[in-house]
């Protein structure tokens, strides 16, 4: 997803920002955003998205992308979490997020302590989603982004909670997975997942419980 803002050309510092969402889930795919923010057009109240309320995200969402230079939300899906691991999916989602901004950036800030492989040049902030306003913008982008999801797969997949935790290992989600089995949207490569996977096979092969429909197929 992608919007230009403004003439960029009376920008002398363009710098992007980069955050992810959902790398601890068992669910769901692992979203990022790249921001270029424009100094003319000020956003107020951008922090980490964590520390805002829902309906302060929904509307910073709509600002950003009406005020931004501009915007670009990516992702890493569940197949490539899996085949990759988490790290490596969160580090292509990066890099898909900074490719996909219609501006190239002069710098990009990537919240954390390691940068993905960029065509630009980068540099970790530690806690820039609350330092550094571009990255905070980012990170309210991608968990809008991926929360919209979730609540959408809570339509798909009911009885998991999948809505309310976001698909994180809460005790109401591990309790879900052990008695439903994991869907296709859960990450066979983490640990709580894979045990549900064994688990419920295993019952089957005992011939003592039918497919479910949440079961993830092969």
């Amino acid at each position: 997803m992608m919007q230009t803002g403004l003439d960029f050309t009376l920008v002398e510092d363009l710098v992007a920002g980069v955050d992810e969402v959902g790398r601890g889930p068992l669910c769901g795919a692992v979203v990022t955003a790249a921001v270029i923010l424009d100094p003319t057009r000020p956003i107020l109240g951008l922090n980490d998205s964590k520390k805002l309320t829902e309906a302060r995200r929904e509307k910073l969402y709509v600002e950003i992308q009406e005020k931004a230079l501009c915007w670009f939300i990516a992702r890493a899906e569940v197949e490539e979490i899996d085949q990759l691991n988490i790290l490596h999916a969160t580090m292509l989602a990066m890099q898909r997020a900074v490719e996909g901004l219609s501006i190239t950036p002069r710098l990009a800030l990537i919240d954390g302590n390691r940068c993905p492989q960029l065509s630009v040049p980068s540099a970790p902030v530690v806690k820039g989603d609350s330092k550094v306003p571009a990255i905070a913008a980012a990170s309210i982008l991608a968990k809008v982004s991926r929360d919209r999801e979730m609540a959408a797969f809570e339509l798909i997949y009911p009885g998991y909670g999948i809505g309310g935790h976001k698909g994180y290992p809460t005790p109401v989600h591990l309790e879900a997975l052990a008695r439903l089995g994991p869907t296709p949207i859960h990450r066979r490569s983490f640990a709580p997942v894979r045990a549900a996977h064994e688990a419920r096979a295993t019952i089957m092969m005992g011939g003592s419980i039918s497919p479910s429909v949440g079961l993830l197929q092969d």
